[in-house]
């Protein structure tokens, strides 16, 4: 019962990191960026050229994080931009664009499934067991993003801004406010947060060109749910997750990938607030 509550708490840790990145991009552009399974799989992939270069595996998230924030800052100026009046054009741009990079990575590195060194290896005791450091250092990485992310919403002059444009864009924008910088600053750390998790979660998992499928449409279904809260995507994550931990663990792991997508979308049709208002 302990491996279950330590494996609840460490996927919800994981899905936080994941999706964070699409919730800061929805909650300001109020657009959904469906390259961030793209982006999520160019992460897994700087992880793997770490290990292949025999760097450390610490080189790995920072490396991401980097490299995420430049493709965003090229993407939004010369895709996302021009589509912040068209939503529904802007989503099947971003689509497009991550079947654009499976294919250029597919073209690079080949189809096959490949694995990256870990950071922390092996297990610690905790609460009468043993369990995964790597998991656990996870859950502690989700805690400290989400805090960084609050602290810079309501602690800076950036934070300051960017909240205005989510509550009321117009406004904003007759108060001085430079909504057009404002968003390709949110989008190029979206970007970046989702590369620095594709880089996170790779030695958890294998890596192949489609990894950031599955990925995204899980952060998805956890973002339409959560609005634009963080709070309400921490407690998304945790139902949620926890959820699909119960059905993989006691009855199907094919079902328990489908949990989040499955129940996501009944609660948006009894509730469509989802947790936004929990």
């Amino acid at each position: 019962m302990i491996d279950l509550f330590l494996d609840i708490v460490t996927t919800a840790g994981i899905l936080y990191v994941v999706a964070v990145g699409l919730l800061v991009v929805f909650g300001v552009l109020k657009i959904i960026n469906f390259a961030h399974g793209g982006f999520l799989t160019i992460g897994g992939y700087a992880a793997l050229i770490t290990t292949e270069l025999h760097l450390s595996p610490w080189v790995a998230p920072p490396l991401a994080l980097v490299v995420g924030i430049v493709l965003g800052m090229v993407v939004e100026r010369l895709i996302v931009r021009p589509l912040y009046s068209r939503p529904l054009d802007a989503i099947l741009a971003t689509w497009g664009l991550s079947i654009v990079v499976v294919q250029l990575i597919t073209i690079g590195f080949g189809r096959g499934t490949q694995f990256v060194m870990s950071p922390l290896q092996g297990a610690v005791p905790l609460l009468g067991t043993s369990y995964s450091l790597y998991r656990l250092a996870m859950l502690a990485t989700a805690l400290i993003i989400g805090a960084a992310i609050a602290a810079i919403l309501q602690g800076t002059r950036l934070g300051l801004t960017a909240r205005a444009v989510i509550m009321n864009e117009t406004l904003a924008q007759s108060l001085g406010i430079n909504s057009a910088l404002v968003r390709f600053v949110t989008f190029s750390v979206g970007a970046g947060l989702a590369t620095m998790a594709g880089a996170l979660i790779t030695p958890l998992l294998s890596i192949d060109p489609l990894m950031g499928v599955p990925w995204l449409l899980n952060a998805f279904m956890l973002v339409m749910v959560s609005g634009t809260s963080l709070v309400s995507l921490a407690l998304a994550s945790l139902v949620l997750g926890g959820a699909q931990v119960v059905v993989s663990t006691y009855g199907n792991p094919i079902l328990g990938a489908l949990t989040i997508v499955v129940l996501a979308a009944l609660l948006l049709r009894v509730r469509p607030a989802g947790f936004a208002r929990a």
